[in-house]
């Protein structure tokens, strides 16, 4: 085995390890939030119950109200049960399934995490944690913090915290990143292919431009940002570095790993971890500031951190060798 061999598949072991540990915890996610919405007494006086008049939606960059009626758990389940099929669905693919890819990263060395959604969602939410907490400790040095909007209720934040992947990822990310994207490179004119195209460019888009591509998805990176403090439940101006390197992130797995990878890892970010937050303050009846300070969460926080760790350590050592193959040819 060669040297290279024997440092990734040292690796692979903690790495498939926390993978796994992770993705129970996303499973366990589920009945969490669940619980949350219609059991919890997070909303104190508002319950699933709760009437909704409006749903607010992000179209490229632009904010507007639909008005529409209906009850915040009818709601919730519509969202809850869409997370669930796409979750479901990238356990199985698009090429092979969650369990047969960590397999193949510890016994035969190949970290293609492309064949699963979920192995790519993990892997590139836990380098989106490294570098999100990079940047708010550097400017928590500086003496810039990040303050959220007040929710008026923590049942309807939650709400709308779950909402916002589906939203944001096709404000954001489909229009404005996929629909140029496809004006530029297509080589068909069909609905069909603007559909697939859309769902995932880099598999069906020829010959694109690597570097307009990636000029467009800072761009949109930095309106993703700028959209996080300008609308009118604004977060501090702390926010926009985060926002804009997450907006970049995600941006760049949607065009590589296509949408449903784009809206799990926001998903992560949004339900996945304010669901666990949530429980966390109900149970100990706390804030939700002081639930993430909880050794639950920093537990969680520690995974995802030693697991960005991995994989950028996996990133940045299957480039030198592959350069260095490209050298010796």
């Amino acid at each position: 085995m060669s040297s290279q061999n024997k440092i990734l598949q040292g690796l692979a072991i903690p790495h498939t390890a926390l993978i796994s540990v992770i993705f129970c915890l996303m499973v366990l996610s589920f009945p969490t939030g669940a619980y949350l919405v219609f059991n919890s007494e997070i909303g104190d006086d508002i319950t699933y119950e709760y009437p909704m008049d409006s749903l607010s939606i992000f179209l490229a960059g632009i904010g507007f109200e639909v008005p529409v009626k209906f009850e915040l758990g009818d709601g919730f389940v519509v969202i809850w049960c869409t997370y669930l099929i796409l979750f479901t669905a990238a356990i199985f693919g698009p090429k092979k399934n969650f369990v047969a890819v960590l397999q193949s990263m510890i016994s035969e060395v190949r970290y293609k995490i492309q064949d699963n959604y979920i192995v790519t969602v993990i892997k590139w939410f836990s380098i989106l944690v490294i570098v999100s907490g990079s940047i708010i400790s550097v400017q928590e040095f500086i003496g810039i913090s990040v303050e959220q909007p007040e929710a008026p209720n923590q049942l309807i934040q939650f709400f709308d915290i779950s909402l916002a992947p589906i939203i944001e990822e096709f404000g954001f990310r489909v229009v404005l990143i996929g629909l140029p994207l496809f004006t530029l490179y297509s080589h068909k004119s069909s609905f069909k292919f603007l559909v697939k195209s859309l769902w995932w460019p880099w598999q069906n888009l020829r010959n694109v431009n690597m570097k307009k591509a990636l000029l467009l998805i800072v761009i949109v990176g930095v309106l993703f940002g700028a959209a996080h403090i300008f609308s009118d439940e604004a977060w501090s101006a702390g926010k926009l570095a985060q926002a804009i390197a997450s907006g970049i992130i995600i941006g760049w797995v949607y065009f590589r790993y296509g949408l449903v990878a784009a809206i799990l890892i926001h998903w992560a970010t949004n339900y996945f971890v304010f669901s666990y937050g949530y429980i966390v303050a109900d149970i100990n009846q706390i804030s939700i500031g002081d639930a993430f300070s909880h050794s639950l969460l920093n537990t969680l926080e520690l995974m995802l951190i030693v697991t960005g760790i991995i994989s950028v350590t996996v990133l940045v050592l299957n480039y030198v060798y592959s350069k260095r193959h490209t050298l010796e040819a």
